[in-house]
């Protein structure tokens, strides 16, 4: 029995001094750095966060799909995808959304896009022309980003559509 009582309390000096050690190590919370991806993400002026997501798998043949840049456009890093008839998908303030295309031009006779989606909390607009010397109906323009709270944002894309 004395041994058992011997054995206990040195196991509880051991954990009890195990414990101060790693509190030791510990940073305070507010000196901790924590860093982002930026390829990942791109926070827009307009306090609307804007973010890359992979190419919708509800979408199974003609679509248009953007990028901020040809350099993501190539890289596959899409903010803007919608299936030319009446879905377009985004991922705004970190959630993945499904919006109705309210109106979308016909790209091949004007060699222009114009598309007007609406959400309960979001309205957007798509302008772009066709990038002259290309054989693919690639587009480059501007998406605008209104929100309900009267925030706004409008960035560069760069993108293609097609079936």
């Amino acid at each position: 029995m004395k041994h058992l009582i011997i054995f206990f309390s040195a196991f509880s000096l051991i954990a009890c001094q195990k414990n101060k050690e790693t509190s030791l190590n510990v940073k305070p919370a507010d000196t901790l750095k924590i860093g982002q991806d930026s390829s990942k993400t791109e926070i827009s002026s307009g306090n609307i966060l804007v973010e890359n997501f992979t190419f919708p798998k509800e979408i199974k043949e003609c679509s248009c799909y953007f990028a901020k840049s040809k350099a993501d456009f190539e890289a596959e890093k899409f903010i803007y995808a919608d299936d030319i008839g009446k879905t377009a998908y985004m991922k705004l303030d970190g959630k993945r959304l499904s919006m109705n295309l309210i109106s979308s031009s016909d790209m091949e006779v004007d060699e222009e896009v114009n598309k007007e989606i609406e959400s309960e909390n979001y309205k957007i607009s798509v302008k772009g022309k066709k990038v002259k010397n290309e054989e693919a109906l690639l587009f480059e323009g501007t998406l605008t980003i209104e929100k309900s709270d009267g925030s706004n944002v409008t960035m560069p894309i760069y993108g293609e559509c097609g079936c």
